[in-house]
C-alpha cells in the first residue's frame, strides 16, 4: 500500500497542471478585444460582434469607440441597441475619393462609439459584445482592420490597434480584424451556395489574434490528462500486484 501512495499523489498533481493549463488556454483567447463577423463574403453585408473585457483591477469601461475603414468604406453602418449604452455614428470626409458600385463616395461612417450609463459600465472579471451592421465588404483577400480605443473610469485609454507581423511575437494590443472571402452567389441552387462556402474556408485567412495562447493552451492541457490518466493506470496496476503479493 506504500508503494501505490506516492504515484497516487503524482496522479493528482499531474491531473490539476493539466487543468490548470486548460483554464490558462482558456483565459488567454479571452483577454483581448476581438471581431467577430457573421459573414466575411466580398459584396455582402455582415454583422459585425465585438467581444470587450474588462481588463483593469481598480477601474471599469465606460466608453468604446470602432475606427471604421477609409480605404474601403462601409457606404451602409447600423448599430444594434444595448440597453444601458448609447450609441452614436460618426461621419467624415475621406482621405480620396472612392468608387463603389459605380458610385463616387467623398465621406462615409468613420466611427462608432458607446457610452456607458452609470449602472452598466463594466467592472472587474467582467465583458460586453457591441454589434454593429455593416456592407458591403470589400474584394476577397482584403483585411478589414477596426482599431478599438476602450477608455476606463480613471482616465486610462487603451487602443487595440497594433497590427500583427508574421513570424513575430503577437502585440499586447492586436487590432480587431478579419479578411474577406469569396463572394457568395444569391441566386445559384442551394447546392452550388453550399460549395461556394466551403470553397472560400480554403481561402487564406488571417486567425483571430487572441487564439493563438488559447489554443496552446488547451493542447497543452490535453497532453497532460492524458499523462494524468496514464499515471493513474500504473497507480492501480501497482496496487493491485501489492496487494495479491501479500
Amino acid at each position: 500500500m506504500n508503494t501505490a501512495t506516492p504515484r497516487a499523489l503524482k496522479t493528482v498533481t499531474v491531473l490539476a497542471a493539466a487543468a490548470g493549463l486548460m483554464a490558462l488556454g482558456v483565459g488567454a483567447a479571452s483577454a483581448h478585444v476581438h471581431v467577430d463577423p457573421e459573414s466575411t463574403s466580398a459584396g455582402g453585408f455582415s454583422q459585425l460582434t465585438f467581444k470587450v473585457p474588462n481588463e483593469s483591477e481598480t477601474a471599469k469601461t465606460t466608453k468604446l469607440t470602432v475606427t471604421l475603414p477609409t480605404g474601403t468604406p462601409f457606404t451602409s453602418v447600423s448599430v444594434k441597441p444595448l440597453d444601458g449604452w448609447s450609441a452614436k455614428v460618426a461621419e467624415a470626409k475621406l482621405p480620396a475619393p472612392v468608387t463603389v458600385e459605380g458610385a463616387t463616395i467623398t465621406k462615409a461612417a468613420s466611427t462608432v462609439t458607446w457610452t456607458a450609463d452609470a449602472a452598466h459600465q463594466l467592472g472587474q472579471h467582467e465583458y460586453q459584445t457591441f454589434s454593429i451592421s455593416v456592407g458591403r465588404l470589400p474584394s476577397a483577400g482584403t483585411t478589414v482592420s477596426l482599431p478599438v480605443a476602450q477608455a476606463y473610469s480613471d482616465g486610462t485609454v487603451v487602443n487595440w490597434n497594433e497590427a500583427e507581423t508574421p513570424g513575430q511575437a503577437e502585440p499586447n494590443h492586436p487590432v480587431p480584424s478579419f479578411v474577406t472571402t469569396a463572394a457568395a452567389d444569391e441566386h445559384a441552387p442551394a447546392e452550388a451556395v453550399v460549395d461556394t462556402t466551403a470553397a472560400s474556408a480554403t481561402a487564406p485567412v488571417t486567425p483571430a489574434p487572441d487564439n493563438t495562447f488559447g489554443i496552446l493552451g488547451i493542447t497543452a492541457g490535453a497532453l497532460g490528462l492524458g499523462a494524468g490518466a496514464t499515471a493513474l493506470v500504473r497507480t492501480r496496476t501497482v496496487r493491485t500486484r501489492t496487494v495479491q503479493k501479500d
